[in-house]
């Protein structure tokens, strides 16, 4: 659906986007991560045609976005950040006008009114003026406006921002819903968001691409993946000195609890799980153990340790 070949974009002699490449196949949810001036919004802009790439090639539905611009545009639904409603015009009276800027004609406009306002939850509102609805129900009126030509792609900016947590929760469903039948690409800071909705993630900073790949995968490659923590009733000497031994093993921090209890912090490779190995080590040396834990990752902590300049 989407390929992103060695795309930039400059101005004058800073790089916005520094030669990224991509792929965003058909039906994907994928996350697109950043922090502030990463190069995520220029990105955006490139591939809905907002502006010209300085150098590279991205195609959406097998359409150059630079060649084939409008073509690429009636195969993108677009909902930016700040949804720039007409907020004196009612919902459906928006919805029919976005509808018919789109090229649509009156049959098809008609049955996508009424398809687009029941996906959205919109139907109950729809003679509403749209300054009297609430954020939540604002931010579901851009994204019936981004769905209302039937797009192969969504391409959705912060789509729950500033919204209490009841809105995200649902708005959240209803991006997972249109996931069924559409590919989409969403732009966020909320990380969580992102770990319980997409199945992709694609990390940017300073206009490179630094991981693309799964939530699931990313997490369990990260440095600190490996990490096991470990309450023993044992010298802390010798347990650290022979959990060193194991070849998976990096780093062992012990920490002095009550009585004779010691909790052990073990660092491990990753994609290692040393568990099985400790508790054996345990039961092997008669070490009264009270508990044992594998450190699970975030995708926030991925983040993080991909882009912080420390």
């Amino acid at each position: 659906m989407i390929e992103i070949s060695n795309l930039s974009k400059s101005y004058g002699r800073h790089k916005a986007v520094d030669q990224i490449s991509f792929e965003v196949t058909r039906g994907e949810i994928v996350g697109f991560l950043g922090p502030n001036g990463a190069g995520k919004s220029t990105t955006l802009k490139m591939l809905t045609g907002f502006l010209p790439p300085t150098s590279g090639a991205a195609r959406i539905a097998g359409k150059d976005i630079f060649r084939e611009s409008l073509e690429v545009r009636k195969r993108i639904g677009y909902m930016p950040e700040n949804v720039p409603l007409y907020t004196d015009m009612r919902v459906k009276e928006y919805l029919r006008f976005r509808g018919s800027l789109k090229g649509l004609s009156r049959s098809r406009l008609r049955k996508r009114l009424s398809e687009v306002m029941e996906t959205c939850g919109l139907t109950h509102v729809r003679r509403k003026m749209i300054k009297t609805l609430s954020k939540g129900y604002r931010q579901r009126v851009g994204l019936a406006d981004a769905l209302i030509h039937e797009p192969d792609l969504l391409i959705l900016d912060e789509p729950t921002n500033g919204l209490d947590p009841n809105q995200i929760r649902a708005i959240r469903s209803l991006i997972k819903n249109l996931g069924e039948k559409h590919t989409i690409l969403i732009s966020t800071h909320i990380l969580s968001e992102v770990e319980m909705t997409c199945n992709k993630v694609v990390i940017i900073d300073e206009g490179k691409i630094k991981a693309a790949d799964t939530p699931e995968n990313l997490v369990s490659s990260m440095r600190r993946a490996g990490r096991v923590t470990v309450e023993l009733k044992a010298p802390r000497s010798e347990v650290e000195g022979i959990m060193l031994e194991f070849e998976e093993i990096t780093r062992v921090v012990g920490e002095s609890l009550q009585g004779d209890w010691n909790r052990f912090t073990v660092f491990a490779a990753p994609k290692t799980d040393t568990r099985l190995k400790i508790a054996n080590l345990a039961t092997e040396k008669k070490w009264p153990l009270r508990s044992l834990s594998r450190r699970i990752g975030t995708l926030e902590e991925v983040f993080i340790e991909l882009t912080r300049k420390d």
